[in-house]
């Protein structure tokens, strides 16, 4: 089975994920805006296992439904790097796909909280839109 390995800025920081992605998607929530410092969040979901090398300082948001997610970070570089929802760490991960800085990363199918996307941000063909989360 594949691997990829998804880094911080400056190494500190490693997630290693086997197989395809689950799902590939952007959220364009305001919260996600803050926490990125970009318009939207490009996230690749990956089932578990997964393994996590180096330090990871952590950020508990609630979101919009209740769900509670868990948001590590590299403490050396600041890079937000993956998140896990609280009762499902054991089963799937989220990962930040610049991480991976691998241009033929596929890309995205699911596009949430388009309600929120800048005018100017064009998203690609054939992509399901989403106003808020649909889960």
């Amino acid at each position: 089975m594949p691997s990829r390995t998804a880094s911080c800025s400056c190494g500190q920081l490693r997630i290693e994920v086997r197989g395809e992605p689950l799902g590939v998607g952007v959220c364009h929530c305001l919260a996600c805006q803050r926490r990125t410092g970009s318009v939207f969040a490009a996230l690749a979901a990956f089932a578990a296992p997964y393994e996590v090398t180096g330090t990871a300082t952590e950020y508990v948001r609630t979101g919009d439904q209740g769900a509670r997610f868990r948001f590590r970070f590299c403490p050396v570089c600041g890079t937000n790097l993956f998140h896990t929802e609280e009762g499902y760490e054991g089963s799937s991960v989220a990962v930040a796909v610049g991480a991976f800085a691998d241009p033929s990363f596929p890309p995205p199918e699911d596009s949430v909280y388009d309600c929120r996307r800048h005018s100017w941000v064009q998203l690609p063909p054939g992509i399901r839109t989403y106003d808020k989360d649909p889960a």
